[in-house]
């Protein structure tokens, strides 16, 4: 198949998909249901026991890509309080640090490993929710993992000792699901060639990184006038307040859920045969299955080169921002910048955050044009294209920063909060590109398949979180050592950018050893033209994407 990337100019030549045999097959856990040109549909595959699976195709209506619009969006702005809300726990911690150095009497770079170890234990509690959620829906696996976190926050806060903080602050992060299952919330709303598709993922992805810093202005404020308890304590009400919107806002949408719903309702009104896709699992949650769910995320990460290239990418991406957030404090304080103030100084990065956010939007605009004209015309490395030109901001950003740190009177404060603005378009561009170039590949797998970008992302935050603050200390002497820690950062964000520019050019080589990816892009093609074999007759093919009737 011939496709045309975003600026027009480049083809790529796809090579026939391979058959996926054995245990790779069941992994897909893909279903579909043959439909004949007339529209009509054929016989299911007759099983011995007489069963027959109830399809996406049979109650396409009963799933969250036919919910209205506006649930929709009702959907994702709940999403955004949620990941503002899990994101707070890290950027807030910093703001106690001194309070907690000072109550359990030890050293303030031992009072962060709180900080490292909340960031670590999400890494890997990204990884062991998202394939639960693809068994269980995302609803319930979302809840729980809300309680957890809240509960966490109690004995956080109550800690007799360090040991007891440290503790709950891991059990903390390994209770949160994060973003591998809000955003496998977007492959259950939209299909990849969706006009919403990429506004859904551009405005999630908004949420994800526009987290940290509110969760920093607000730590600013507490951390000003209210002991080091209140962070948590704080942390506490913005969470119970997200849960009780996420329990009566947000329907379930994973579709084999929403299917085997479907399938017992027909049940009782006697279609006898009917059964979902999971209810006709056997042996469903035998100990080889467990350990199978558990691993399929960690799989995916070590073997999918998609997978594994795109999240160290984004990973390192966010360590560098982590470490030069660091600079914060010693940076404005040289203009006798106080503790909220300071918080207030990461609004810069939001600002970033909102613009990237804005520039994406008549390029999604125009890749939903394009679509219109051909559904198949634009390649999924398309979705890389505007990343390419944004990406640079990151080692400019940095380099700007670290040459405005000076501190009066040679400069004014306003100018290294204008190059932390630039960072932040760097780092949302990149980061969303990345995991919109992931959902489109792994569609009903793409929690497990965005784990590993979280994985990535907080885990190697975490490592920063120890050694930051003595790199802004030790590093470039008494006159130089919050100018040539960011210079190195600038540096090393030159060699991060790289592979993006290979993703864009040699993606469809890359996508070609994937054959994870290469099954379900089959799959969905496959589904795709039956709906529109199907209702191509009765006039309900529109722009590019099929509305159902």
């Amino acid at each position: 198949m011939q496709y045309v990337d975003s600026d027009g100019s480049e083809t790529h030549q796809e090579k026939p998909v391979e058959h996926v045999p054995g245990d790779k097959q069941e992994t897909l856990g893909t279903t579909g249901q043959d439909l004949t040109a007339t529209g009509q549909a054929a016989a299911h595959p007759q099983r011995p026991d007489g069963k027959v699976e109830l399809t996406e195709d049979d109650a396409y209506e009963k799933l969250g890509y036919s919910y209205p619009e506006w649930k929709k969006w009702m959907i994702l702005v709940t999403i955004l309080c949620i990941q503002t809300s899990m994101n707070s726990n890290a950027s807030m911690y910093g703001f106690g640090v001194d309070g907690i150095s000072e109550r359990y009497g030890v050293s303030t770079t031992k009072a962060r490993l709180g900080q490292f170890l909340f960031l670590v234990t999400y890494a890997f509690g990204c990884e062991l929710w998202a394939p639960w959620s693809e068994e269980f829906g995302r609803w319930p696996t979302q809840q729980l993992s809300l309680f957890l976190v809240n509960i966490w926050q109690i004995p956080s806060a109550l800690a007799p000792n360090f040991g007891t903080l440290l503790v709950a602050r891991g059990l903390g992060g390994l209770s949160s699901a994060g973003g591998s299952v809000t955003l496998g919330v977007i492959a259950d709303l939209y299909q990849p060639e969706d006009t919403g598709f990429q506004y859904a993922v551009a405005f999630v992805i908004l949420s994800s990184v526009g987290g940290a810093p509110v969760g920093a202005v607000i730590g600013g404020f507490v951390g000003q006038y209210r002991s080091f308890e209140w962070i948590f304590w704080v942390l506490l009400i913005m969470g119970g307040i997200v849960q009780v919107l996420h329990f009566f806002l947000v329907p379930e949408t994973r579709a084999t859920v929403l299917l085997d719903r479907e399938a017992k309702k027909r049940r009782k009104n006697g279609q006898k045969n009917i059964y979902g896709p999971d209810e006709l699992k056997e042996k469903r949650f035998s100990g080889r299955e467990v350990a199978r769910i558990w691993w399929r995320p960690f799989l995916m990460f070590f073997t999918e080169p998609i997978v594994l290239f795109l999240a160290l990418l984004s990973g390192f991406s966010d360590s560098l921002i982590f470490t030069f957030l660091e600079a914060f404090t010693p940076v404005f304080e040289q203009w006798g910048f106080e503790t909220y103030q300071i918080g207030l100084c990461f609004l810069s990065s939001l600002v970033g955050y909102i613009l990237a956010y804005l520039t994406y939007l008549p390029v999604i605009w125009h890749h939903n044009k394009t679509r219109k004209v051909d559904p198949d015309r634009l390649s999924p490395e398309s979705r890389l294209w505007w990343v390419l030109y944004l990406a640079p901001l990151l080692s400019i950003g940095l380099f700007g920063f670290s040459w405005t740190s000076l501190g009066p009177p040679q400069v004014h404060w306003i100018a290294p909060l204008i190059f932390t603005t630039i960072v932040g378009m760097a780092n949302y561009a990149i980061y969303k590109s990345s995991i919109d170039y992931m959902i489109a590949a792994y569609g009903p797998y793409a929690a497990s398949a965005t784990g590993g970008n979280d994985l990535a992302r907080d885990f190697l935050a975490g490592i920063a979180a120890l050694y930051s603050h003595p790199f802004y200390e030790n590093v470039g002497g008494e006159d130089r050592h919050l100018i040539y820690p960011s210079t190195i950062l600038a540096c090393l964000a030159v060699a991060v950018i790289i592979p993006i520019y290979i993703f864009y050019w040699k993606g469809p080589q890359i996508r070609l050893k994937s054959r994870f990816a290469q099954e379900l892009e089959k799959a969905r093609q496959a589904r795709m033209q039956k709906r529109r074999s199907t209702i191509g007759e009765q006039g309900g093919l529109q722009g590019g994407h099929v509305e159902k009737v």
